[in-house]
């Protein structure tokens, strides 16, 4: 097994997704089991209503998706970029607290297709959404 990147490592390498990063999305931990990103809200993920915009909330877990499902391109092994194929959210509640975060569990990985769920929260414990996202190994390499 290759040995596991560092934290700034894969912050550096998702630096590349712009519009997570322009988001202000942080990763914040990466373990093979578990991926964990937050964002600060701010007023530029308001929707018109005042609540937080649904795209903020999806683009976190996004995120957090995207990490996970890459594990093993960033540890270095032989495989291709990990895409999402399809992803499903159900909003459960608005968030209460000024920090969501996104927790990513792996559910179950195959050759090519793999399963996660990502759950979203704010920092008072609410439940505000939870994703479930569907990976596809490619044969492209970086």
């Amino acid at each position: 097994m290759n040995p596991l990147p560092t934290l700034d490592e894969i912050r550096k390498f998702f630096a590349n997704d712009r519009f997570a990063a322009s988001a202000g999305i942080v990763i914040d931990d990466v373990t093979e089991e578990h991926v964990t990103c937050s964002l600060p809200l701010t007023a530029e993920h308001s929707n018109a209503a005042g609540g937080v915009q649904g795209g903020a909330i999806f683009t976190l877990a996004d995120l957090a998706f995207a990490v996970h499902c890459n594990f093993g391109l960033l540890r270095g092994e032989d495989v291709g970029v990990t895409v999402g194929q399809s992803c499903s959210i159900s909003f459960l509640k608005a968030p209460k607290g000024k920090t969501l975060t996104a927790r990513s569990t792996q559910l179950s990985r195959g050759r090519n297709m793999s399963v996660f769920r990502i759950e979203i929260s704010d920092e008072l414990g609410n439940a505000v959404a939870e994703m479930h996202g569907n990976a596809f190994t490619t044969a492209k390499k970086l």
